[in-house]
């Protein structure tokens, strides 16, 4: 009986949460635990983080525990990976901030709904294996860009400056900063360098112990002990509620809309890529494998379901999703308890909140900033020549200084534009006359007549980007030729603009008296040959080379 092997996978295969797959392996006491330690220790890291990143998108600190208790509960009741934790990224500041400022917190509120409905709509049209076709260097050189603006956006913070109206672009904000440097409040700089200062000495001394809340809890105790005149979530936001607030529709109108597009399918771009990234992350630690478009689809919904509660972007994070692998997690009850300690914190220390200084917190993304850079990489792609220099620095230029989706879309484009050129050069093609056929090591049996043969011999994927160079050679037919021979046999892919050139170089050799014979075609490149024409009397088809030129020669 014949079995299909290569089955394309069904809907319950690839939208099936992870959860539901680790409560049928069987979920214990154990298990529970494991996850329970690994939640609470995420929580720690997502605790000061989260409201550091709302801060610095314009939003406040509640915002970032709404959406990392009811966007990170989602994720991880619903997502394709197992170890996977949302919330509040550092990637995201930069275009939240940016429609914050444009169109106000609500159409902020808006676009990531809108965000969400998209993330919904890629996940269940199965395109998530397309949105992992990012280049290395493009996400090294935007993360490395956001990287940077996260840092400048803090230096106000970190320095305490008396600044309004703080422009968004680099290039105006870096002036602005320097002409109230006379501002500089030492107290603030103090908190700022000391929270940078021991969340690296914990990194070295304490590698386990959570830093940045252990940073921002001293320096909250610093404020409150001393008076000192520092900025803090109470003098700036009046602290943070204690409870949740009731779920509500976004404002909603077709213009609002329209106006909010651009930006809201910039979020469901940036999200995409960073939640799978954050997802084949978790499974190079694991060696588990997740579901990109039953990911994709928790990110929507957990979208939708953040901006109900008046929370902004989720995505999977790295830095959260590592701790929680590291931690032990079992699967995703872990994700999910994290959002529960989030929200056990709210109900029962958010008055403590009022005291955090926000120079810790800009203190906290100025060490995420630098962790961002990925070092080594950058280092690798330096080396690795002028096209991955050029990728990566374009993609990173972009990114500071005009806008990230344009960023991706044009390092992606270059990317692209350098694989073509790449494989354009690594596609050959080998001419044998009549006399380089007489000379092989074929049978001297029934050796057919090749003093009037020539045999091409193509090698590599025969695409619209080699179809230039391999069509010059394969047009030099030269005079007194009867059979005309073209081997596929190394060929992987022939694409449309391939299989015309073949069509016309068998239209010129029937104009002139010649046969031509297509060997060693699979399957799949034999189709893509008839669909162009190429079928008797304009070609022939035989599996080698020998096999043509016996059938030629047959009475």
């Amino acid at each position: 009986m014949n079995q299909k092997v290569n089955a394309a996978p069904g809907f319950a295969q690839l939208f099936t949460p992870k959860l539901i797959t680790v409560l049928r392996e069987g979920y214990g006491a154990a298990q529970l635990r494991a996850d329970a330690v690994a939640g609470l220790t995420v929580a720690i890291v997502a605790l000061p983080l989260s409201m550091a990143i709302a801060i610095a998108s314009g939003g406040t600190p509640a915002q970032g525990l709404y959406t990392a208790i009811v966007g990170g509960f989602l994720v991880s009741l619903l997502g394709g990976s197992r170890y996977q934790v949302g919330g509040p990224a550092g990637a995201f500041i930069v275009l939240i901030a940016g429609i914050a400022a444009q169109h106000g917190m609500s159409g902020l509120i808006l676009a990531t709904f809108m965000s969400g409905m998209m993330l919904l709509a890629i996940g269940l049209l199965r395109l998530g294996t397309f949105i992992k076709f990012i280049p290395f260097p493009v996400t090294v050189g935007f993360t490395a860009g956001i990287a940077v603006i996260i840092f400048t956006s803090q230096l106000k913070e970190i320095f305490g400056l008396a600044l309004e109206n703080e422009p968004g672009a680099l290039i105006e904000k870096i002036p602005a900063l320097w002409q109230v440097r006379d501002t500089v409040t030492p107290a603030a700089m103090g908190v700022a360098l000391g929270t940078i200062a021991v969340i690296v000495g914990l990194k070295r001394l304490r590698p386990h112990w959570p830093g940045m809340l252990i940073a921002v809890a001293l320096a909250a105790i610093f404020i409150a002990v001393t008076g000192a005149n520092v900025a803090t979530i109470g003098s700036q936001f009046g602290g943070i509620p204690s409870t949740l607030p009731a779920p509500a529709l976004p404002e909603f109108s077709p213009d609002k809309v329209k106006a909010l597009l651009p930006g809201a399918m910039s979020l469901t771009l940036l999200g995409a890529i960073e939640s799978l990234l954050s997802a084949v992350v978790a499974d190079g630690m694991t060696g588990r494998r997740h579901r990109s478009n039953c990911e994709l689809v928790a990110q929507g919904v957990a979208n939708m379901g953040s901006a109900l509660f008046g929370g902004i972007c989720v995505t999977g994070t790295i830095a959260r999703t590592a701790t929680n692998v590291r931690s032990g997690a079992h699967g995703p009850v872990a994700g999910m308890l994290h959002s529960v300690f989030l929200l056990g914190f709210m109900l029962v220390a958010a008055p403590l909140a009022s005291y955090i200084p926000l120079a810790a917190l800009a203190g906290v993304l100025a060490v995420v900033a630098w962790n961002m850079i990925e070092k080594p990489a950058i280092a690798i792609l330096l080396r690795s020549g002028w096209g991955e220099t050029a990728v990566l620095a374009v993609t990173f230029l972009l990114t500071i200084f005009r806008d990230l989706t344009e960023a991706i879309v044009v390092g992606l484009a270059l990317g692209s534009v350098l694989f073509i050129q790449r494989m354009s050069q690594a596609v050959g093609v080998e001419a044998l006359v009549g006399a380089d056929l007489a000379d092989s090591d074929q049978p001297r049996a029934d050796q057919p007549q090749v003093r009037d043969v020539m045999v091409y011999r193509i090698s590599g994927a025969l695409f619209f980007g080699a179809t230039a160079s391999i069509g010059s050679v394969l047009d030099r037919i030269q005079d007194g030729l009867q059979v005309l021979v073209v081997d596929f046999s190394a060929v992987p892919f022939l694409d449309s603009t391939g299989a015309n050139m073949i069509e016309g170089l068998a239209h010129k050799a029937q104009r002139r008296g010649i046969d031509l014979w297509l060997t060693g075609a699979s399957r799949d490149i034999r189709r893509v040959l008839l669909r162009h024409g190429l079928r008797r009397p304009l070609a022939h088809y035989a599996p080698t080379v020998e096999e043509a030129l016996r059938r030629h020669n047959r009475p």
